[in-house]
């Protein structure tokens, strides 16, 4: 196996890797903030599922990246060593911007969460605040899409 493979490969791993994590921390703040909702307004069930949810959709970009890569067959014994440091680059990027974004939206949504458990009207507004860190998943996204085509 060459270095430009065994880079690729790390930077797909860090893709998945990065990015479920962040989105597994980020549902389970939703979650846990929708337990602690569920005790003061049960019926806002569906508003509380649907923010929780939220940051989970950085693990699919992660997975979607990794898709896009890995099915185009260019991670072969013959790949440059460039091509190795951008499908790395991409997977850094993604990854660790994927993690951080769901982190962090999963901050937003839970808090948002609780102030509907505790009777306020900000569903709206938390899906708006919420999307924010996104914006930067689906950027990362975009540019692990743009590399991949350059490959």
């Amino acid at each position: 196996m060459t270095t430009a493979v065994i880079l690729a490969y790390i930077g797909l791993a860090i893709m998945l890797i990065f990015s479920g994590i962040g989105s597994a921390v980020g549902v389970s703040k939703g979650g846990n903030a929708t337990v602690g909702a569920l005790k003061k307004k049960p019926d806002k069930f569906g508003s509380y599922l649907l923010l929780s949810a939220l940051p989970g959709t950085q693990g699919l970009y992660g997975f979607a990246g990794f898709f896009i890569i890995n099915s185009q067959g260019i991670i072969t014994a013959e790949m440059t060593m460039l091509q190795g440091v951008a499908i790395m680059a991409a997977g850094l990027t993604l990854g660790f911007v994927g993690f951080f974004s769901a982190l962090n939206q999963g901050s937003v949504t839970s808090n948002g969460i609780a102030g509907i458990g505790s009777g306020h009207d900000i569903f709206g507004k938390t899906m708006v605040l919420a999307v924010f860190p996104e914006l930067y998943a689906i950027i990362a996204f975009a540019a692990t899409f743009l590399i991949s085509m350059s490959l």
